[in-house]
């Protein structure tokens, strides 16, 4: 059933939104003009920049509005109780926030990784009352209108540039007007040539999903523990010439042949933990590019023994654990013909990806996971950062 607009009085579409504007990408979002790479005037993700969010949002009354790249501005008159989501990493910022029970859909939720919260007292999510955006001929937009979500935390050229989703910018346009604005950036990678508006890094979205929450202490909390968390880490590592580089890639089986390829150079917030930690691209000049929305290209066993990485880096196997994993993937590569010449395998440095899309939460997790893989040396088996104080800050704490 169709809403009417009027029904819909906290959460409201600038006047910037409107026509053509909504996807077009240049709204001028203060943080920098683009350079037609993406990266605006920002660093990599592994080097967040000065905070974006709150130098972005503008109070009038008892209202207040924030900004964000390619939408431009929305104006909320209090948090909103129902959000609409695609990607996990901005689910889980909702989650950091304290905000978990917003959370109204995910594109695919299987890819919505959700054990680290186990590890933290009095944090959790409902993932069974969350609906599923993709469905098997695509996204019907309907859901949106079943949803009534009072925001789309969802990048809308991500909708409209996966061919796949069935959607179009006038469905966009019309949802906007009838069910809610649109609002959120595709930041986990930065090889799609449709984004050629500004990219953030993982902390400057953050702190925009805290404005729209009304959490900016929490934010500000969280994003303490975490620089302390990070310098504490690196603080630790070998000196950068003596740290390895991976192939990363995706390939969901238990017994992969072909695999999909992801840079590890790419500034997506998905290779966050990799960057802080130092690990190389073994990839580079190789000509060989990163999966994106145009790209699937596919690498084999002799491609990537031509490369013969230091370590790889499978995706597309969050659902077991780093054991179950070596006893189904590792073990068909050491098996092999080709796989079992590759000095990964014959070393067992052959590790689980990490997941496609992660927020600050799934950080803290996968940056210790890596360390204490890749840096056994620095790094005892114990816990590298404080479980009560994560939980303190996202329960309210602070």
């Amino acid at each position: 059933m169709r809403k009417d607009r009027t029904r819909r009085e906290f959460v409201t579409a600038s006047g910037a939104l409107a026509g053509s504007a909504l996807l077009a990408g240049c709204t001028g979002d203060s943080g920098g003009p683009s350079d037609g790479s993406g990266n605006g005037t920002e660093s990599g993700d592994d080097q967040p920049t000065e905070a974006a969010g709150n130098a972005e949002t503008t109070t009038e009354g008892s209202g207040y509005s924030a900004s964000m790249e390619p939408v431009g501005e929305v104006r909320l008159d209090s948090p909103p109780q129902k959000v609409a989501h695609y990607f996990p990493g901005y689910a889980d910022m909702a989650v950091a926030l304290g905000h978990g029970d917003t959370i109204t859909s995910i594109g695919v939720p299987s890819r919505y990784h959700t054990d680290a919260y186990d590890e933290l007292d009095g944090v959790s999510v409902d993932t069974e009352s969350m609906t599923k955006l993709v469905g098997d001929s695509g996204i019907d937009r309907e859901v949106f209108y079943d949803l009534d979500s009072d925001l789309h935390m969802i990048d809308p050229q991500w909708l409209v540039n996966n061919s796949f989703f069935g959607l179009e910018e006038s469905d966009i346009q019309e949802l906007s007007d009838a069910v809610a604005p649109f609002f959120g950036n595709a930041i986990f990678r930065r090889t799609d040539e449709w984004h050629d508006y500004r990219y953030y890094t993982m902390y400057e979205a953050f702190e925009k999903v805290a404005t729209v929450h009304g959490e900016e202490e929490t934010f500000r909390a969280f994003k303490s523990f975490h620089d302390s968390f990070i310098e504490e880490v690196t603080g630790k590592l070998p000196p950068e010439g003596e740290r390895p580089a991976a192939l990363l890639c995706f390939a969901a089986d238990d017994q992969p042949e072909k695999f999909s390829p992801y840079r590890l150079s790419d500034q997506g917030t998905n290779k966050k933990q990799f960057h802080d930690l130092g690990i190389g691209d073994a990839l580079a000049e190789t000509g060989i590019e990163g999966l994106s929305t145009t790209d699937r290209g596919q690498i084999d066993y002799e491609t990537m023994l031509e490369v013969d990485p230091e370590s790889i880096l499978v995706r597309g196997h969050e659902d077991k654990s780093e054991e179950e994993f070596r006893n189904t993937v590792l073990a068909f590569m050491k098996d092999h013909d080709v796989a079992s010449d590759l000095t990964a395998v014959q070393e067992g440095r052959v590790f689980r990806g990490g997941p496609i899309y992660e927020g600050p939460v799934h950080n803290l997790f996968l940056t210790e996971r890596f360390a204490k893989l890749y840096f056994p040396d620095a790094f005892d088996e114990g816990e590298l950062f404080d479980r009560g104080r994560v939980s303190e800050i996202v329960t309210g704490g602070n």
